[in-house]
């Protein structure tokens, strides 16, 4: 292969997750912040866990469930610090709405808090493609390419590009879901993310079976559609309850305010008909 072809295969991993950052993420100083410490923050998950499961290997490619074990517990693991990382936005929410209090400007709008959630998703899903694909690359600038016997059709470096491609997709906007889960308490949201996490990394063990990427791969973007429209749903619902809202809230208001002005033209002219007589 070329540089052409590595090329190709970072920016397959990676090429939306750019379009993301530079539509919506950048334009924004505190959306680049929150997306590099994500990115730091997981890249550290991932190196944890890593050195957590090099005491065991290596592990024998001819039993799956060792993997799956792997697999589950580094998704307990990250959804755990999902949490808390959930957390620690929450408590510097909090921060910043006092100081808008403060002086006397808005708080966070809803909008605001989903990008925050982006930019965080968007950090948990380029760690996991640096780490898990962008790492493996550099022998595919040379002048050959790899393949492996259980998934001889296709190389290995655009398999690498293409399940990296769909696990940043579920990543991103998981974290969207899992925010709104966790602040209105919705538990079918917070269930749902470690559900499609757990069954996404399950399905990378179809790939140990003989041409196994074949049906593994449309398995794992089927999970990332099913992450997009959840995540749609979602956020429609929310913006949509948030508008009702907001229209009663000021509906409320312009109710208080005729009354109260028609309260003081009633005085106003029982004033007037009372000095008359």
């Amino acid at each position: 292969m070329t540089v052409t072809a590595g090329i190709g295969y970072a920016l397959l991993a990676l090429g939306p997750s750019l379009s993301l950052f530079v539509s919506v993420i950048s334009k924004k100083p505190f959306l680049i912040l929150t997306l590099l410490s994500s990115t730091l923050v997981w890249l550290i998950s991932l190196i944890i866990l890593s050195g957590i499961w090099r005491a065991f290997l290596p592990l024998k490619s001819t039993t799956w469930w060792p993997f799956a074990i792997l697999i589950f517990s580094s998704v307990a693991f990250q959804e755990g610090l999902r949490l808390l990382f959930w957390k620690v936005y929450k408590r510097l929410e909090d921060i910043l709405d006092a100081f808008a209090d403060r002086v006397s400007k808005p708080r966070l709008y809803l909008t605001d808090k989903m990008q925050i959630a982006l930019a965080g998703g968007l950090g948990h899903g380029v760690a996991h493609a640096v780490f898990f694909c962008v790492s493996l690359l550099t022998p595919a600038f040379g002048p050959a390419t790899y393949f492996v016997d259980r998934c001889s059709q296709i190389p290995f470096f655009l398999v690498s590009a293409i399940i990296a491609l769909a696990f940043v997709t579920i990543h991103t906007f998981s974290m969207v879901i899992a925010f709104n889960g966790y602040a209105e308490g919705n538990k079918v949201d917070q269930l749902f993310v470690p559900s499609v996490h757990l069954a996404a990394g399950m399905m990378t063990l179809i790939n140990f079976a003989s041409g196994g990427c074949i049906i593994g791969i449309p398995l794992l973007f089927l999970m990332a559609i099913l992450t997009l429209m959840h995540c749609g749903r979602m956020v429609w619902r929310s913006l949509t309850e948030n508008q009702r809202q907001g229209m009663g809230n000021s509906c409320s208001l312009c109710g208080k305010t005729a009354l109260t002005s028609f309260f003081n033209i009633q005085s106003c002219i029982y004033f007037v008909q009372f000095n008359g007589h």
